[in-house]
């Protein structure tokens, strides 16, 4: 009988996620370094989406890899109820570069487990139980985080049973599809109409910029007015910048766009480059000070882990040393021009949006009636998606972007070059034939 390689025995067992397991066939990692990462046949692959949105740094940056290493060979763990130097370090280097406002943190292992911190936090400290959470929005998988979640995959939990009570959606903000709304920025006026007619509500959370649903950026009038909003009706803010973090978008955080502050912030993903699972939660005084005779009534055994909390206080060093926050603003500018040329050369481009290095290209059939190429509904009967047939082509070319229903989501490492985006674009200008072919207008 022949010896399973890596692939195979990944496939047969362990469980590949947010997929049936029939016909998986995973693409075995090697190495990686920078912006790119090889397969066991050698194959390089240009790394246009940062795996999943998080190595901001690239690949095994040395500073981190070597801050995991020595923390290692000082501390390797601690139970939560003790102080460690390193703890201390990381909860002083966060407070140079958290939004105004936040100072106090928790140290949970993913962004999924920090969503689900914050919204404990946030019905304690109200002593009520609603949340407000938008359509088209992701904030994970567990059972809290998925009741947020907007999209199809909290349709996988509900027959389950898996998820909790009390999560009000409310409509998106998307400007290249407002829906019913005559502008984006008029969801806003939904979300006090549902504000008036609802009591006990205790928060509502948002993606500043929505992630893998499509890099949608808010009109600048938009997180303002749901500030406004949120502080009228005593409604704590909670922004998840798991993704949009860590100089994603041309700031720290993406709420520093709009100088808005909020009442919590949860993030994860680029805060350690993703080199080490960590997802933090901070607060505002006000959040924390009720915990002063409160009851934190939350906590687990990885919580403030050594490993994890180390990686973090050198990516932050290295965000600082390379100066990579305006770096993304700077060649985000750059990326953006490169993109909004394909929709001149395809007619599948429907939009192509974003901010710092956060983008999305969006396939469409039909420009003028902006029809789609796929929907949640479709994915979710397992129907073919023309996104993974570009996808497909992409990575033959050497090229690897998330392809998310009909768009792809282009969030590369920071320290992409020029000669890097040159050499995306080429392989999109390739793929997207496969879509020009079935575009209807």
């Amino acid at each position: 009988m022949p010896e399973l390689n890596a692939s195979e025995i990944v496939a047969k067992h362990t469980y590949g996620t947010w997929r049936p397991q029939k016909g998986w066939k995973p693409i075995t990692v090697t190495k990686a370094e920078g912006t790119c990462f090889w397969d066991a046949n050698g194959k390089r692959y240009l790394d246009m989406s940062a795996q999943l949105m998080c190595s901001n740094l690239g690949h095994q940056n040395p500073a981190v890899v070597e801050a995991i290493c020595q923390q290692a060979r000082e501390l390797c763990y601690a139970a939560p109820a003790f102080a460690t130097e390193v703890r201390a370090k990381l909860a002083t280097k966060l407070l140079e570069v958290v939004p105004k406002g936040i100072e106090k943190f928790f140290f949970a292992t993913s962004g999924t487990e920090a969503n689900e911190c914050a919204i404990k936090m946030a019905r304690l400290v109200t002593g009520k139980h609603k949340i407000l959470a938008r359509y088209n929005s992701y904030h994970g998988s567990t059972a809290t985080s998925s009741a947020l979640t907007g999209d199809f995959r909290r349709w996988f939990a509900e027959p389950a049973h898996s998820t909790i009570d009390g999560v009000i959606h409310v409509p998106e903000c998307n400007p290249y599809r407002p829906g019913p709304f005559k502008s984006a920025s008029d969801t806003v006026d939904y979300v006090e109409y549902v504000l008036k007619n609802e009591a006990n509500v205790a928060a509502m959370i948002v993606e500043p910029v929505v992630g893998t649903n499509g890099i949608l950026v808010p009109p600048d009038d938009y997180l303002p007015r749901l500030r406004e909003l949120t502080k009228k009706y005593g409604v704590l803010l909670i922004a998840d910048e798991v993704m949009a973090g860590w100089g994603r978008t041309g700031e720290w955080f993406a709420v520093n766009h709009w100088g808005v502050e909020p009442d919590i912030l949860v993030t994860a993903k680029g805060v350690t480059s993703a080199m080490s699972p960590l997802g933090v939660v901070g607060t505002n005084r006000k959040v924390a000070d009720w915990f002063e005779d409160g009851w934190f009534a939350h906590g687990h055994t990885y919580e403030s882990h050594p490993l994890t909390l180390a990686p973090a206080v050198a990516a932050i060093g290295e965000y600082q040393r390379l100066g990579l926050i305006e770096r993304s603003k700077t060649m985000g500018r750059v990326f953006g021009d490169k993109l909004a040329k394909l929709k001149d050369r395809h007619p599948s481009v429907g939009d192509v949006r974003g901010l710092g290095l956060f983008w999305a290209v969006e396939l469409v059939k039909d420009r003028k009636t902006k029809e789609p190429f796929g929907t949640f509904h479709d994915k979710y009967a397992r129907k073919p998606m023309l996104i993974d047939q570009v996808n497909a082509k992409l990575l033959e070319k050497g090229i690897y972007a998330i392809g998310w229903m009909t768009h792809f989501v282009l969030a590369p490492p920071l320290i992409i070059t020029e000669a890097e985006m040159d050499e995306c674009v080429a392989a999109f200008d390739d793929a997207l034939t496969i879509a020009d072919a079935q575009a209807t207008g």
